[in-house]
């Protein structure tokens, strides 16, 4: 009777440690490093929970989608930044400026070169889980915002001229990331 109450208690103690503080780890589709964003490309996944698998689709895409223009966003304005911050003058925070709103309209248009890397569902009971991720080409996105720039007629030609300096140094960046 003893030895059956220390077996039942040892294993209750060894299998209460093994789950760690934090509970069991998970592993998700579309995690690691694979799936994160480097110095070639833009990376995001999104996952979508619902009753039906449509809407679960709809919230992974957009969770996905959603990620990856922060990221784009941040990257150029990381960028302009330090333009500006490097070149200062008194045009300085006007071409900070249509930069940004350069980027909003590429955002609010679409992003270039993107690829569905993976999608993945699982269906347990009546809930569905969807998985997604997504990547874009850093230098297709910058040569889609060169582009975007020199046609936009809001952008005077000096400002085009500084925006177009600014995309060069990433492409050239991104470019030479591609050759590795």
């Amino acid at each position: 009777m003893v030895k059956t109450c220390f077996l039942v208690i040892s294993a209750l103690v060894i299998s209460a440690c093994s789950s760690g503080t934090f509970g069991k780890r998970v592993n998700e589709p579309f995690s690691g490093s694979r799936y994160e964003s480097n110095n070639r490309y833009f990376r995001g996944t999104g996952k979508g929970e619902s009753s039906a698998d449509n809407i679960a689709r709809g919230k992974a895409d957009i969770e996905a989608k959603a990620m990856l223009a922060s990221q784009i966003n941040s990257t150029i304005k990381q960028v302009s930044d330090q333009y500006v911050g490097q070149r200062s003058n008194e045009k300085g925070a006007d071409v900070s400026d249509k930069f940004e709103s350069l980027i909003r309209e590429v955002m609010n248009t679409n992003l270039a070169d993107l690829r569905k890397v993976g999608e993945q569902k699982y269906k347990k009971g009546n809930k569905y889980t969807v998985f997604i991720a997504y990547e874009v080409k850093k230098n297709a996105m910058f040569r889609f915002m060169k582009k975007q720039a020199s046609v936009n007629q809001q952008i005077d030609e000096r400002q085009k001229e500084i925006i177009q300096k600014i995309l060069d140094e990433e492409l050239k960046k991104a470019d030479e990331a591609d050759k590795d």
